[in-house]
């Protein structure tokens, strides 16, 4: 299986591909557009701002491949926040698969979320043999509200979408690959997905 995890800049890359070789996989980092068109299972990973984040993948082209990749595609923290509509960090428009606008967390809460939180709600073979209520390490400011494409909810200050599907898209706020044997098992998942 061809693992790639897209590679503009914007990623905490290392723990992602310790975490695939730990299930026994390779994954290969690239920015090249073949070689993402042509692997089974994407990954889109994203750590930092969402402006600049989207400006990098202006500048490569990458904005214009994503959207159109037919393969389970896996966006993680920031890249699932850049595959909605806009983000209200640095006023910016996202790649508009999920139709949901990224908006910051009420005042009313110490930001960002940093820690272990607790899913519900989970829809999606994504989440085969996860119990209801795991817990999942999160790190983020923003977040995606609940909408049609919420597999997975979370709740700081209010509930808001944990994970994100639509057709072949796959989103998740939390970082799977620092959420333990949960997150293992979720990768797991993701990369069983026909």
């Amino acid at each position: 299986m061809k693992i790639v995890i897209i590679d503009y800049g914007a990623g905490n890359i290392q723990s992602i591909k310790f975490a695939i070789r730990r299930l026994g996989y390779d994954a290969v980092l690239s920015d090249k557009v073949e070689e993402i068109q042509n692997a089974d299972k994407v990954i889109f990973p994203g750590v930092g701002e969402a402006s600049s984040a989207m400006q990098k993948l202006r500048v490569s082209g990458l904005d214009k491949l994503v959207p159109e990749l037919r393969q389970p595609v896996l966006g993680i923290c920031l890249g699932m926040q850049l595959m909605c509509n806009s983000s209200e960090e640095g006023n910016t428009d996202g790649l508009g698969i999920f139709d949901l606008d990224v908006v910051r967390f009420p005042n009313t809460v110490k930001v960002p979320q940093i820690g272990w939180n607790q899913i519900e709600d989970l829809k999606s073979d994504l989440f085969k043999e996860v119990q209801d209520k795991s817990y999942i390490y999160l790190v983020h400011s923003f977040y995606a509200p609940k909408g049609e494409n919420t597999i997975a909810v979370s709740e700081y200050a209010l509930p808001y979408s944990a994970a994100l599907q639509k057709n072949n898209f796959y989103g998740t706020q939390f970082h799977p690959e620092k959420s333990g044997m949960v997150g293992e098992r979720i990768l797991q998942n993701f990369l069983d997905l026909a």
